[in-house]
């Protein structure tokens, strides 16, 4: 309950300061009054609300959505059992991908401030727990962030828009990583998670009429999902 109460307001400052389209600057107030955005008044804690402090306007995400973000990664971590290891790193990564991915959904991208840093983190971090592990469990990390990213940014060169973008790309150097460490049967399984649920998605979309075959739907949200549930299994 503590980290909920302490890290939401942060994940929701970020989703909200990024969650703009490609080419605007970040959003720096409330789009209704323009309220500056920051985590003191009129923003005292930008609560679970999603309100404004000052006008009172519709804001950020849909209310709730951080905070059982927050709560479902907690609960991942309980499972998770003692500290050490790979742990930290993905700590660092939830932290970092859960307001990538609401972004993501908000607005159709992955900002660089937050998947750059959640893969040079999860890579440091990893590095470090390798220390006092077997050393190729960390080659394995940076081959397989390194081979999904390049895979994922060669289907943005190669095929435009029906291809990955490239912050998926970007985000794709953490995920790689962070399934890679732990195999590469979890990273084979992460993937097939990953793109499973995204073309189960797809196809319901599709059947009831609320997508068609141009339809571009945000693939961070089945990367986070994809890779928790592998990691979940492999712990």
């Amino acid at each position: 309950m503590f980290a909920i109460l302490t890290i939401s307001p942060l994940m929701r400052l970020a989703a909200l300061r990024y969650a703009v389209p490609p080419g605007l600057p970040n959003r720096s107030g409330c789009d209704a009054c323009g309220a500056p955005i920051g985590l003191t008044r009129p923003w005292p804690a930008l609560s679970p609300a999603a309100r404004c402090g000052r006008c009172r306007a519709r804001v950020g995400p849909p209310p709730g959505t951080v905070e059982l973000a927050v709560l479902a990664a907690a609960v991942l971590l309980a499972f998770a059992g003692p500290s050490g290891g790979a742990l930290p790193a993905l700590i660092w990564w939830l932290g970092w991908t859960i307001p990538a991915v609401l972004v993501d959904l908000a607005v159709r991208r992955l900002p660089d401030r937050l998947t750059l840093p959640a893969a040079a983190g999860t890579w440091l971090l990893l590095g470090v727990a390798a220390l006092d592990a077997d050393p190729g469990h960390w080659l394995r990390a940076v081959i397989s962030g390194t081979g999904l990213a390049l895979f994922f940014a060669s289907t943005a060169v190669l095929l435009g828009r029906r291809g990955f973008g490239l912050g998926d790309a970007k985000l794709a150097l953490s995920v790689g990583a962070l399934l890679g460490w732990y195999g590469w049967p979890v990273l084979a399984f992460g993937l097939l998670l990953t793109f499973g649920l995204s073309a189960l998605v797809s196809l319901g979309l599709l059947a009831t009429r609320r997508a068609n075959w141009s339809t571009h739907l945000p693939f961070g949200p089945f990367l986070l999902l994809g890779t928790t549930a592998a990691v979940l299994w492999a712990l």
